[in-house]
C-alpha cells in the first residue's frame, strides 16, 4: 500500500517543492505551559484548540516502529512529531488569510501534467485509478492532499517571489568556489594515531556497552503472491491490485500468515536463524534469495507480524518467525575493531577540540605552527588548489572549507567522520572573474537566490513565532507518550 504512495511522492511532491525550504517551525519555549488544563486538549494555538484524539490519529498515520513507539516515554519524540504537527496547523492558519485557493482546473492539470500517470507519452485515467487501487486511497482523499500540498507551496512562493540579486551576491558565492588558494597544511592522520588504545580501556569499553555487541539471527518465512494464484491470470492488472488489496487489509485485521498462505494457495519458503550476513550459524550463507528481496525480509521489525512488501515489482507476504540475539565475545576481530574505532574517535574529538581551543585563543600562529609539526614529527606540505574538485589528497567539502580560510589564518579542517583531519595555513587566494553574460552567472544566481530565501523563511519563521501563542499542556502529552 505505501510503496505505491512513496514512488508517487518521489514525482509529485518533490516536484511541487523543488528549489523551496520548508520553514522549519519551531515553538518549543514559546507560551505558557498548561499547569492542569482539559485533558482532552494536548496544545493550543491562539484560541484553535489541538484535541488528543486528533492528534493521536496523526500519530498512528505515522506508522512508528515497534522500537520508537516501546521508547517514547523515554525520548522527545512526542514533543518534536507535535512541534511539526503545529507548524502545519500554523501555515494552514497563514494560508486561511492569505485566501490561497487552488481550483479544480489547476487540480486537473496538475493530475494529468504527471508523468506517473502518463501511457504513450499522455495522460492515462486507467494508470491514475490503477495507482489509487495499489495506494490504497479514494480519488477525494488523494486530490485533497495534492491541493494542501499545492497551497504550501503557493505559500512558500509568495513569501520568495520577486526577488532581484544584487551582482555583489552572486560574486560573492562564485568565489566561495571558484578560486586559486596556495596553503601549508599538516595532515594530522599519524599525529591522532599514535597513541593505540590499551587493553584496559578496551576491556572497560566492551563490559560497559556488552549490550550492543551482539549478532542477531532471525528465522522467517515469505511466499510469493503471484498472479496465477490469486486470480487465475498471468498479468498484474487491475483484478490482481484489488485482490492484493484486499489481502493487505485482511492482514491488517489480524489475519495470521499460515491463513493467508493457505487461502491464497501461496508456496512458502522458509529459513531458519540466519544473520545481517544471509549466513546461518555455520556461516553457510542462503542460496537462491536476492539480496534485496533478503534485505526487505530481514528488516522487518516485528515478529508473528506478517506484511506484504514490494521487490522488483513482484509481491511476496513474509514474517519474520522468531529473533533471537547472540553476545558476542571480547575476543572476536569485529568487536576488537569497533571498539578500536571508539576508542580512536574519542581521542581524535579530544585531541582536535585541544587544538581548536588553541586556534581560538590565538595561541596557533604561523611559528607555533612549524614547532607543532617539529613536535610532533609531522610534516609541512605547501600546496597549491586551483580548482574545487581537485581531490588528489582534499575531498570537495574539505576543499570549501578552505577556501572560506582567510590569508595568515589557521584553521582545523576535517570531514564529516572525522576519518580525515588537516591543521590548513592559508597563504595567498587568487579569485577568478565572473561575467554576467556566462552560464556560470545564472547558475551562482541561483545559489545566492536560494541563500537570500533561507534567510527570508527564517525571519518569516521568527515572525510566526512571536505572532501565534502556542500552549501546551505537559501532563497531556505525557499521558499520551505512556498510552502507547
Amino acid at each position: 500500500m505505501f510503496t505505491a504512495i512513496g514512488k508517487f511522492s518521489k514525482s509529485f511532491f518533490v516536484k511541487l517543492l523543488v528549489g523551496i525550504i520548508i520553514l522549519p517551525f519551531v515553538f518549543w519555549g514559546m507560551g505558557d505551559v498548561f499547569r492542569g488544563g482539559n485533558q482532552n486538549v494536548i496544545a493550543s494555538i491562539d484560541s484553535e484548540k489541538v484535541s488528543t484524539q486528533e492528534f493521536v490519529e496523526y500519530l498512528r498515520r505515522l506508522n512508528l516502529t515497534e522500537e520508537q513507539i516501546k521508547n517514547l516515554p523515554k525520548t522527545d519524540l512526542i514533543e518534536k512529531i507535535l512541534s511539526e504537527y503545529i507548524g502545519k496547523k500554523v501555515m494552514a492558519l497563514e494560508i486561511e488569510k492569505l485566501k490561497i485557493t487552488v481550483n479544480d482546473n489547476s487540480l486537473r492539470n496538475i493530475i494529468k501534467n504527471d508523468k506517473l500517470f502518463f501511457k504513450d507519452n499522455k495522460f492515462s485515467r486507467t494508470e491514475y485509478e490503477k495507482f489509487l487501487i495499489k495506494s490504497g486511497v479514494n480519488a477525494p482523499r488523494f486530490e485533497e492532499n495534492i491541493v494542501e500540498q499545492e497551497k504550501r507551496r503557493q505559500f512558500l512562493s509568495s513569501l520568495s517571489g520577486g526577488i532581484v540579486i544584487p551582482e555583489i551576491l552572486v560574486k560573492k558565492e562564485y568565489r566561495k568556489e571558484n578560486q586559486t588558494k596556495t596553503i601549508k597544511y599538516i595532515d594530522l592522520e599519524n599525529y591522532h594515531s599514535k597513541n593505540k588504545p590499551s587493553e584496559k580501556s578496551k576491556k572497560e569499553l566492551y563490559e560497559k556497552n556488552k549490550d550492543i555487541f551482539f549478532t542477531e539471527f532471525k528465522s522467517f518465512r515469505y511466499a510469493e503472491i503471484e498472479p496465477e494464484k490469486i486470480i487465475g491470470e498471468k498479468d498484474y492488472n487491475e483484478p490482481f491490485f484489488k485482490q492484493l488489496d484486499k489481502i493487505e487489509n485482511n492482514i491488517l485485521d489480524g489475519q495470521s500468515f499460515d491463513d493467508t498462505v493457505k487461502i491464497n494457495n501461496l508456496k512458502v519458503v522458509s529459513l531458519e536463524m540466519i544473520n545481517a550476513k544471509k549466513e546461518n550459524e555455520n556461516k553457510k550463507k542462503a542460496e537462491n534469495l536476492s539480496d534485496n528481496l533478503f534485505k526487505k525480509i530481514y528488516n522487518l521489525k516485528s515478529s508473528k507480524a506478517p506484511e506484504i512488501i514490494n521487490v522488483n515489482s513482484k509481491y511476496y507476504i513474509a514474517e519474520i518467525s522468531e529473533i533471537e540475539k547472540r553476545n558476542r565475545p571480547f575476543s572476536d576481530p569485529e568487536v576488537q575493531e569497533s571498539l578500536n574505532t571508539q576508542l580512536n574517535f574519542i581521542k581524535k574529538i579530544e585531541n582536535n577540540t585541544s587544538i581548536l581551543k588553541d586556534i581560538s585563543m590565538g595561541a596557533l600562529d604561523k611559528e607555533k605552527f612549524k614547532k607543532f609539526a617539529s613536535e610532533n614529527n609531522l610534516e609541512i606540505t605547501e600546496y597549491k588548489i586551483n580548482n574545487l574538485k581537485q581531490n588528489e589528497i582534499f575531498s570537495q567539502g574539505i576543499i570549501k572549507r578552505i577556501f572560506l580560510t582567510k590569508d595568515g589564518d589557521i584553521d582545523l579542517i576535517t570531514n564529516n567522520t572525522l576519518t580525515k583531519s588537516f591543521l590548513v595555513l592559508a597563504l595567498k587566494t587568487e579569485y577568478e572573474n565572473l561575467k554576467k553574460d556566462s552560464n556560470d552567472y545564472e547558475q551562482y544566481e541561483a545559489k545566492a537566490r536560494l541563500n537570500l530565501i533561507n534567510k527570508i523563511y527564517q525571519s518569516h519563521d521568527n515572525n510566526l513565532n512571536e505572532k501565534y501563542k502556542v500552549e501546551l499542556n505537559q501532563r497531556t502529552i505525557d499521558r499520551v507518550k505512556n498510552s502507547f
